[in-house]
């Protein structure tokens, strides 16, 4: 693990500082993941949105760290993420050209005279404390005086001999509440039936005699001894290391260990970020083997069909509980008669006990169409390196595909029944063949079907 801890700045102005009386501490005074490093790129900066705050980030070439910062010049109050890292290494406004550094100081303001330059506490920017781990870049969204980089919401095993994990790493923009997706990840029972023919098959569903083994205000522990796929896999255990992240752990027999990891962070009300990732530990070197030969892109495809196959009806479920009351008001409004349910009411206990929802009392935003709900080039394309650059590869290659088809078939019609025509046929058949796929692949870096696999 590599932590960064930059001094931050104390806020410049008002529109820096976070309105912590708006938001329970649970959720402010946390250490929270924002990007995995290598979707980051060090030559221009990138923004996220956590807890309704926009952030900047970028990378500090002087002190080789990445840094985030509020996304507003203090200038004129434009988003800095729409600017660049200059020739200097300075983090430069688009607007007026004022740069930063590091710590937040301007350094230079061009309209200014030589002698003048602005240098008070207005003129600077504040710097978030940052840290790495476990290829993650988090920031501290609390009082920087309480930022402590050993307190990462880390996974123990990953740092347990971390040569021998295999990860395969995606993440989403998904249009409901961090808690929905918690709901969701942690409920084991829901596999079978809303993966089915994705990750699960309805025939393996049965009775989940899962039950909680430890339970405070730092989240729960559960253990499911059957585990998945009628016990065919091995027993489970699973951890929600609260606020915002739980994995699953399993042993299964003759293949390997395997962690299912989620962070869900609160982007704001109903929306949120998913950083899922899937470590394995494999008993045999062909597993892993075969898994680095397929491409991220080509993995982050499969993903986003299994995140879709529960996503629209989550995004009107989480209507209907507000209508309900919210949290509070589960008990209520959820029947969960089985101990397949212990994960969910446990998540709930812990929510009612520690200062309830992120966004207590914020309306839901209209509920979106299915196709708006199928978006994948906004909620996961243009952020992640890998399929933006597919996707790019992808547009460059069609033209010259089209251009091999319509050559191959100019070719047929001169050269007909000669063996030149037998080759134009089959340069014309795999170009086709070609042009089908790029267009199937581009399409699953875009928008998905909206046709859940199971209910075909």
């Amino acid at each position: 693990m590599t932590n960064e801890t930059p001094q931050p700045s104390q806020p410049a102005s008002e529109h820096d500082s976070l309105d912590a009386a708006a938001m329970h501490p649970t959720w402010t005074e946390q250490w929270w993941p924002i990007s995995y490093l290598q979707d980051l790129d060090p030559k221009q900066p990138s923004r996220f949105t956590l807890l309704e705050r926009d952030l900047v980030i970028w990378w500090d070439r002087a002190a080789s760290s990445w840094r985030v910062f509020p996304d507003v010049c203090p200038h004129r109050l434009v988003p800095l993420s729409e600017g660049r890292i200059n020739e200097e290494g300075l983090l430069e406004c688009p607007y007026h050209g004022w740069s930063f550094d590091g710590g937040g100081q301007c350094q230079r303001v061009p309209q200014a005279l030589e002698n003048t330059q602005p240098n008070n506490g207005r003129s600077r920017c504040a710097s978030l404390p940052t840290a790495t781990g476990q290829g993650l870049l988090f920031v501290w969204m609390g009082a920087p005086d309480a930022a402590d980089p050993s307190q990462l919401p880390l996974v123990p095993a990953l740092e347990e001999n971390p040569d021998s994990w295999t990860v395969q790493d995606t993440f989403r923009d998904l249009p409901m509440d961090a808690v929905t997706l918690l709901e969701n990840v942690l409920d084991v029972s829901h596999v079978p039936f809303t993966h089915h023919k994705t990750v699960g098959k309805r025939e393996n569903a049965a009775p989940v005699e899962a039950s909680i083994t430890g339970e405070d205000a730092s989240g729960f522990t559960a253990h499911w001894e059957e585990g998945p796929r009628r016990g065919k896999l091995g027993a489970q255990s699973t951890t929600f290391h609260a606020p915002q992240l739980m994995w699953h752990d399993l042993t299964a027999k003759g293949f390997g260990r395997i962690l299912t990891v989620v962070y869900a962070v609160p982007i704001r009300r109903g929306e949120c970020r998913l950083f899922a990732r899937f470590p394995f530990q494999f008993q045999s070197a062909v597993p892993r083997l075969l898994i680095g030969l397929r491409p991220r892109w080509l993995q982050h495809i499969g993903n986003h069909k299994v995140l879709e196959d529960d996503q629209v009806f989550l995004h009107w479920q989480e209507r209907v509980l507000e209508r309900a009351g919210g949290s509070p008001a589960v008990e209520r409004s959820f029947f969960m008669p089985t101990t397949a349910d212990v994960y969910v009411a446990a998540l709930h206990r812990w929510l009612n006990a520690n200062g309830g929802e992120p966004f207590a009392g914020q309306p839901l935003p209209p509920r979106q169409s299915t196709t708006a709900l199928m978006d994948r080039y906004n909620s996961h394309t243009i952020h992640c390196r890998s399929c933006s650059s597919a996707l790019k590869r992808i547009r460059a290659a069609r033209p010259w595909a089209w251009a091999l088809l319509w050559g191959s078939a100019v070719l047929v019609g001169i050269q007909q029944g000669s063996g030149w025509s037998s080759t134009g046929l089959v340069t014309a058949a795999l170009s086709a063949l070609a042009l089908r796929q790029l267009n199937r692949w581009e399409q699953g870096l875009t928008i998905g079907s909206g046709a859940a696999p199971r209910n075909r």
